[in-house]
């Protein structure tokens, strides 16, 4: 499968499912942190290798969901935060090195949605869902800040409006 066909459809199941999906959410962050580490600390390594570790990352996450539900909110906020602080600064002039912004925003994510469960939740999947299409799109800068926003109102939208309250909120 083309790569930013995958983007585009994980992305857009995070931005209208991200909050019933929260599993998914952290499998895929895991997958995504996994793979972008793979490729910067083994660039000589074959991409089958990198695949695994991403794989294996994102199985970290779901499991870490599926027995430790407070530890995988706070490393879901803490990936989801400082993924798009990174993609925030990439899409700007600014120059820094990526990890000053990872850090600051993935600290941000992981207390918001520890603190704020259902609604950071929502925002954080339709942030992530909105730059993963965003970002997978080869569309005018102009074009993709449209649909970067669209599609974070929209993902807000129907998350908070159409599907009721979130599984992991209530036992978690």
């Amino acid at each position: 499968m083309d790569t930013a066909l995958f983007r585009i459809l994980a992305g857009l199941l995070l931005v209208f499912f991200g909050r019933k999906l929260f599993w998914f959410f952290i499998g895929l962050l895991g997958f995504i942190t996994g793979f972008t580490l793979a490729t910067q600390w083994f660039p000589h390594e074959s991409g089958m290798f990198q695949l695994i570790i991403a794989v294996g990352c994102g199985l970290i996450g779901v499991l870490l969901f599926f027995f430790l539900k407070r530890v995988a909110i706070a490393v879901a906020g803490f990936l989801a935060g400082g993924f798009f602080a990174t993609a925030l600064i990439q899409t700007s002039t600014l120059h820094m090195p990526p990890l000053i912004p990872y850090v600051i925003g993935g600290i941000l994510g992981a207390i918001l949605l520890s603190m704020v469960f259902d609604w950071a939740l929502i925002i954080l999947t339709a942030l992530t869902g909105a730059t993963l299409v965003a970002r997978a799109a080869t569309l005018d800068p102009i074009f993709t800040l449209i649909t970067f926003v669209v599609l974070v109102i929209a993902g807000v939208f129907f998350q908070s409006r159409y599907l009721g309250p979130a599984p992991v909120a209530q036992k978690a």
